[in-house]
């Protein structure tokens, strides 16, 4: 199962629209999927899930099921101040030990509006899940200047749309 990965709890955010895009993408080649979207987090969840409460916050124990059921996940990370949504990193962190993305296979997709398309984030992330016993997919997507590229729905740069479906064909091999 592949699991599509909302990177921020931002609601209406464009990693959710990217996400939403790539699973057609994924339907469209008959590949089952599953969305972990972080706005479902609880807003307590560093409190009521993490450490001595691992497993007693049933909403994040949901979440947290997404990752244990996956294979394959596909992380789409917005760029923040130079790296990636500390959100993400507290959800990370507030895994079970030893950390359910171990051995599991992993992709990356980054969003900025900048020129560099969140390229330092990824690398923050890749650490982090290489140190955790993921496997990361080589390309990782890094779609620069977001706002110009991406209407809400539908990527507007071609190239773009190209790279996003060359991203798919390599997960589903990898």
């Amino acid at each position: 199962m592949i699991t599509l990965i909302s990177g921020t709890n931002r609601t209406a955010s464009r990693s959710r629209a990217i996400v939403d895009l790539y699973a057609t993408l994924l339907e469209a080649k008959g590949e089952p999927y599953q969305i972990l979207d972080l706005t479902e987090l609880p807003d307590d969840f560093i409190v009521s899930a993490m450490y001595a409460n691992c497993g007693q916050n049933e909403q994040f124990n949901r979440l947290t099921e997404l990752i244990t059921s996956g294979d394959k996940f596909v992380f789409v990370v917005p760029e923040y101040n130079s790296s990636f949504p500390g959100v993400l990193k507290a959800f990370i962190d507030a895994l079970s030990y030893p950390c359910p993305f171990q051995n599991k296979k992993g992709a990356l997709i980054g969003l900025s509006s900048g020129m560099q398309g969140s390229g330092l984030a990824l690398s923050h992330l890749t650490d982090i899940l290489n140190y955790l016993g993921m496997h990361i997919m080589a390309t990782k997507l890094k779609l620069a200047h977001i706002e110009q590229n991406f209407d809400g729905k539908l990527i507007t740069n071609e190239l773009y749309n190209e790279l996003l479906e060359q991203h798919v064909a390599q997960l589903i091999q990898f």
